[in-house]
C-alpha cells in the first residue's frame, strides 16, 4: 500500500472517531510534564463562547456577595478586531438610546455585547443612580460589576454604610467604583481608626466625606493633623473632630488652616483658646477667611463693637464668624431701637456681652421684655437692664415669674434694686437665691443683691463670718493682645504672646467656651 493511501485512511479514521484534548488530559499525573503543557486549561479553548465556563469559574467569588444580583454574563465572547469595532459601535448606539453620552469612553474597554452593558447599566440604576448621574461620570460604565463594583459595595457595607446610602455615596464620589479595596480603602480606614475615630462612626464619616477614600496617607491628612496638634489640640480629640467635621483632613495647612489660625491669633485670641475652639467647633475651619471671616469682623467694628471686645465675642460665639452678619445685625439693631428704645451704642454693648443675640428670634426676645414692662418698669429702665445684662432676653418667663414673686413677697425689696442688678433673674431660685437669703435673714444681715449672689459659695461663707460688708471689687479683664489684667495689679506676664506658660494662665481665666 502506498504511503499516501495510508495517510488518507488515518485521516478518515480520525474524523470518524474524534478524540478531544480532554481525553488526553483526564489524568494529568500519568502524562509527562512536557505533554501536560500542551493541554491548556483555558475555558475559552474548550468553549469559544466562554459564557457558562466563566460563570462557573467565578461561582466561588459570587458566593461572597449573595445579597447582590450577579450578572449572568461578565464580558462577552472572544472577538476579532473587526468584530470588536462593530460591536463597540452597537454598544455605543445602545448607550445613546438611553441618553448616555459615550464620548468619554473611547479609551475604555467596554463589554462586547449589548446584553452585558445592559446588565451593568441596570445594576447601577438599582443602586439609585440616574442617567444624569452616569453622564456625570460615564467612566463607571468601564467598571466590571463582578470584579470592581460588587467588591467595593460589599466592603463599604461591611464598614458601616447602610445599603440604602450606597447609591448616595456613589453619586457624591463615583470614583469609588474603580478603586481598590486592598490598596486604597483599607489603609485609609486603618488611618482613621488610628486617629481614634470610633468604629461605628467610620461609615458616618465616609458618608459625609467619601473623598477621603482617595487620599494619600502621607499627604494632606497627616499634615493637617500634625499642625492642629502643634497649636495645642489634644490628640485624643482629633477623632471626635474628624467625626464632627471630616473635611478638615482635606484642607491644606499652608493655604487654609494656618492662615485661619493666625488671623484669630491676630485678633487677640491665644493659640490655646483657638485650639479649644477648634476641638469643640471644628466646622469653623470651613469658613472662608477672605470672603466671610474678615468681612464679618469688619462688620462688627462698623456696628460699634470695640476692637478689644472682639476676643470675647469670638471666644463665646465662634459661629458669628460664618453668619450673614450684616443683615442680621441691621435687623436686630433696628428691632432693639424700635421695641426697647436702645440706641446703636447700647446695642453694640449688648452684642459685646452676649453675641448670640444676633441669632436670637425676635419673638423670643420680646417675651422677657414684655414681662418686665408688665411689672410697671419704665421703658428706659428696661433698656438699662437689657444693656447691663443681655442674658435676660434668653430667659424663660415662668422662671422669671417665680424669682420676681420671691423678690417681692419674701424679700420685700424695691423694683429699683432689680434695675440696678438685673442679673438677679439669671440665678437659680431654689439652689442659690432662697438658701442664701435665708442665711442672711438668720444672721440679721441686709445687703445688696450683688453682694450675696455674685460670689462663690466659699466666698459667701467668708462674707457671713466677716465683721463688715466690703464693696465688691471689679472683675478680671483682658487687655488687647490677649494678656490678662487683674484690678490693681500689673499684667500677669511680660513674656511673648506665644509663650506656653502665658497661654495656660489665660486659658484658666477665660470664659468657658
Amino acid at each position: 500500500m502506498s504511503f499516501s493511501l495510508l495517510r488518507r485512511r488515518k485521516f478518515i479514521a480520525s474524523c470518524t472517531h474524534p478524540v478531544g484534548p480532554e481525553m488526553f488530559c483526564t489524568n494529568p499525573t500519568l502524562i509527562p510534564k512536557t505533554q501536560q503543557n500542551s493541554c491548556p486549561q483555558n475555558p475559552l479553548t474548550r468553549n469559544p463562547l466562554g459564557v457558562l465556563q466563566f460563570d462557573a469559574l467565578y461561582s466561588t467569588q459570587a458566593s461572597k456577595f449573595p445579597e447582590y444580583d450577579m450578572p449572568t454574563v461578565t464580558w462577552g465572547m472572544v472577538q476579532g478586531k473587526k468584530e470588536k469595532l462593530v460591536n463597540r459601535v452597537i454598544v455605543g448606539d445602545y448607550l445613546k438610546s438611553l441618553g448616555i453620552i459615550p464620548d468619554e469612553l473611547e479609551s475604555f474597554e467596554l463589554p462586547s455585547t449589548v446584553e452585558v452593558m445592559k446588565e451593568r447599566v441596570e445594576f447601577l440604576q438599582r443602586l439609585g443612580l440616574t442617567i444624569d448621574d452616569i453622564n456625570g461620570y460615564p467612566m463607571m460604565l468601564g467598571c466590571s460589576v463582578r470584579k470592581n463594583i460588587i467588591p467595593v459595595l460589599g466592603y463599604l457595607e461591611k464598614i458601616g454604610i447602610s445599603r440604602s446610602k450606597l447609591g448616595e455615596l456613589v453619586k457624591n464620589y463615583p470614583q469609588v467604583l474603580s478603586a481598590s479595596v486592598a490598596v486604597e480603602f483599607q489603609p485609609v480606614i486603618k488611618f482613621l481608626r488610628g486617629l481614634d475615630v470610633e468604629k461605628p462612626d467610620i461609615g458616618y464619616v465616609l458618608q459625609k466625606y467619601p473623598e477621603l477614600l482617595g487620599f494619600k496617607l502621607e499627604g494632606t491628612m497627616s499634615t493637617s493633623v500634625a499642625y492642629l496638634v502643634s497649636i495645642g489640640v489634644s490628640p485624643r480629640d482629633i477623632g471626635p473632630m474628624v467625626t464632627q467635621y471630616p473635611y478638615f483632613l482635606g484642607m491644606r495647612v499652608g493655604t487654609v488652616i494656618k492662615p485661619f489660625v493666625d488671623y484669630l491669633v491676630s485678633l487677640g485670641l491665644p493659640k490655646m483658646i483657638v485650639a479649644r475652639m477648634l476641638e469643640k467647633r471644628t466646622y469653623i475651619l470651613g469658613y472662608d477667611l477672605e470672603e466671610i471671616v474678615k468681612p464679618n469682623v469688619d462688620c462688627l467694628i462698623s456696628f460699634g463693637i470695640r476692637r478689644e471686645a472682639l476676643v470675647f465675642i469670638v471666644a463665646q460665639y465662634p459661629q458669628i464668624l460664618g453668619l450673614p452678619l450684616k443683615a442680621k445685625l441691621s435687623s436686630q439693631q433696628y428691632f432693639f431701637n424700635l421695641k426697647m428704645k436702645i440706641d446703636p451704642e447700647g446695642f453694640a454693648r449688648v452684642i459685646e456681652k452676649m453675641p448670640q443675640i444676633v441669632s436670637l428670634d425676635q419673638s423670643v426676645i420680646m417675651k422677657p421684655v414684655q414681662f418686665l414692662l408688665e411689672r410697671k418698669i419704665p421703658y428706659e429702665d428696661v433698656a438699662k437692664m437689657v444693656v447691663k445684662c443681655p442674658q435676660l432676653l434668653a430667659l424663660k418667663v415662668p422662671l422669671m415669674k417665680s424669682s420676681y414673686y420671691f423678690f417681692k413677697s419674701e424679700m420685700g425689696r424695691l423694683v429699683k434694686e432689680l434695675v440696678e442688678f438685673p442679673e438677679y433673674f439669671t440665678y437659680c431660685l431654689e439652689s442659690r437665691i432662697k438658701p442664701r437669703y435665708q442665711m442672711l435673714k438668720n444672721k440679721g444681715i441686709r445687703s445688696s443683691l450683688d453682694w450675696f449672689l455674685n460670689c462663690s459659695d466659699k466666698r459667701f461663707e467668708e462674707r457671713l463670718e466677716g465683721d463688715c460688708i466690703e464693696p465688691e471689687s471689679p472683675a478680671p479683664s483682658f487687655c488687647m493682645g490677649g494678656k490678662l489684667e487683674l484690678p490693681g495689679c500689673k499684667i500677669l506676664s511680660d513674656k511673648a504672646d506665644d509663650s506656653d506658660d502665658e497661654d495656660e494662665v489665660l486659658f484658666r481665666r477665660t470664659v468657658a467656651l
